[in-house]
């Protein structure tokens, strides 16, 4: 028998022997209210780097059918379905109140030339992470860039110039469609997702930099920088957003808000660090505006410098992400 590579969810191995062992998920993956996991067991995880490490659940034998599940959201209903339900959702109207409506019923208020001021802000374009030169790399290793499914074998095979087809963004989980942050396509079911061809071309990163080294001029207290994941929605007076984040230490945690930019700056107890500036879509009143640090998120209240309504939280419509008042969108 040739060898094929297997479809099972979690599993992805090229095989020859059909009656070798196989390790998957028989489930669809979940993706609720900011957690992540299978239907098929119980871990639920925060980021999606973690979500790809769960073990799967499940024995039997390798399989080359085409895996036709979708991503399951919204307590158990796929997000696509839930979307085009009419479940009531809040509204809010001109006068502040709130009522209840179906999705096709919201109605948002004209943007402004506030759209047009915050664009001089730029998002910040952040650095990618590269192997250290010379470093050692165990043959089998498999690149950490989005996208990319090679391994190192040597150094002279492993390094060539412009070998690393990746994803540079952030993977993007809107109303049942699914992509990267990075490139336009967008998907239905996962395990298409999973399929979507990188959109740059760059050096492989199997190592990474040491955690004390992954920010210039670190304390070198082994500190691990991660993405965390953000919902939000708005009211006419402010934007509402929710950074998750468990443990967050609110002594050595800080938030800055600017006019057109907030710095985000948090550490955890137990030694990791989330650390970014988000381009907002349009001006706030940083001295209205305010955060608050809980269990397993902090939440942001921005103040909107009028009462526009914002189609996206931040500067950068490549993201993907909506926001709808009185409504937040999952990611």
């Amino acid at each position: 028998m040739s060898a094929q590579k297997c479809t099972h969810q979690g599993c992805g191995k090229i095989f020859s022997d059909p009656d070798e062992d196989c390790l998957y998920h028989p489930g669809p993956p979940v993706f609720h209210e900011g957690q992540k996991g299978w239907k098929c067991c119980k871990p639920r995880v925060l980021t999606f780097d973690e979500f790809l490490t769960i073990t799967p659940c499940t024995t039997g034998k390798h399989s080359t059918e085409k895996v036709t599940t979708t991503a399951a959201d919204y307590g158990g209903r796929s997000a696509s379905s839930a979307a085009s339900s009419n479940v009531p959702t809040p509204v809010i109207s001109q006068d502040g109140k709130e009522t209840f409506g179906n999705v096709s019923e919201r109605v948002r208020a004209p943007v402004s030339e506030a759209r047009t001021n915050a664009a001089s802000a730029a998002p910040k374009e952040q650095v990618p992470e590269e192997d250290e030169p010379g470093v050692a790399v165990p043959s089998g290793t498999k690149c950490k860039r989005n996208g990319c499914e090679e391994t190192y074998a040597s150094e002279e095979e492993s390094r060539k110039p412009e070998s690393c087809v990746h994803h540079p963004g952030v993977a993007i989980f809107h109303e049942g469609s699914k992509g990267w942050s990075c490139c336009k396509r967008r998907v239905l079911e996962f395990s298409e997702f999973l399929k979507i061809g990188g959109c740059s071309q760059g050096s492989h990163c199997y190592i990474g930099a040491k955690k004390e080294d992954k920010e210039a001029g670190g304390e070198g207290d082994g500190e691990d920088l991660v993405e965390c994941r953000t919902d939000f929605y708005q009211t006419y007076t402010h934007i509402n957003a929710s950074i998750f984040l468990k443990k967050t230490d609110k002594e050595k945690s800080s938030i800055l808000f600017k006019p057109t930019e907030v710095d985000v700056d948090l550490r955890t107890s137990d030694k990791k660090r989330h650390k970014t500036t988000i381009p907002l879509y349009a001006t706030i009143s940083p001295e209205e505006s305010s955060y608050t640090v809980m269990g397993t998120k902090v939440e942001m209240r921005l103040k909107k410098a009028d009462g526009t309504s914002w189609p996206t939280l931040r500067n950068d419509e490549a993201t993907g992400e909506i926001i709808q008042i009185g409504n937040a969108p999952r990611v």
